[in-house]
C-alpha cells in the first residue's frame, strides 16, 4: 500500500493553493468541477493535497504549537535541508507556532519548527529526521522469525 493524499478543508482555497505551491513545491494536478464549487488536487512527487472548500468552523479553539490534541490530523510534515533557511524563504507566510526546536537527544541533527497555513492547519518543517530501522532488514528479520 502506498500513501496517496491528504484532504484539507479550506476557508480560502486560492490562498491555501498558493501557500503549498510557493513554499512546498506543490503544483495543480487536477480540478474537479462541481458546478458551484470545485475540488483542487495539488501534487508534489507522489503526494497529493486534495483541497475542499470548508463549509463550517472548527468545534474548538484553533490549533497551537505542534497541532491539536483532539482526534484528527495533528499536522502535516515536510522534510527540508535547513529549517532556518526554509523559514526565511517562507518569510511573512511563516506564522511560527512552536520552535525551531532541536531534538538531538532523539536523533542527532533533527530540528523542527511548526507554522500555520492560511487555514490555521499546523505544518511541521523538519530537518535531519532519519529512520531508525532499515526497512529491508526489518522485513528480512520478520520473515525469518515467521519461518521458525
Amino acid at each position: 500500500m502506498q500513501f496517496s493524499h491528504v484532504a484539507l478543508n479550506c476557508r480560502d482555497m486560492a490562498a491555501t493553493e498558493q501557500f503549498y505551491s510557493q513554499h512546498f513545491g506543490f503544483r495543480r494536478a487536477r480540478v474537479i468541477d462541481l458546478g458551484s464549487d470545485q475540488i483542487v488536487f495539488l501534487k508534489s512527487g507522489s503526494m497529493y493535497l486534495e483541497l475542499f472548500r470548508s463549509t463550517g468552523e472548527p468545534p474548538a479553539a484553533p490549533p497551537e504549537k505542534d497541532g491539536p490534541a483532539w482526534p484528527g490530523v495533528r499536522h502535516l510534515a515536510f522534510q527540508v535541508d535547513d529549517v532556518d533557511a526554509a523559514l526565511a524563504e517562507i518569510g511573512d507566510d511563516a506564522v511560527v507556532t512552536l520552535g525551531p526546536l532541536s531534538f538531538d537527544s532523539f536523533i542527532p541533527g533533527w530540528r523542527t519548527a511548526w507554522v500555520k497555513d492560511p487555514d490555521g492547519n499546523i505544518v511541521e518543517v523538519s530537518q535531519g529526521f532519519v529512520d531508525e530501522f532499515e526497512l529491508d532488514a526489518v522485513a528480512t528479520t520478520l520473515e525469518l522469525a515467521l519461518q521458525k
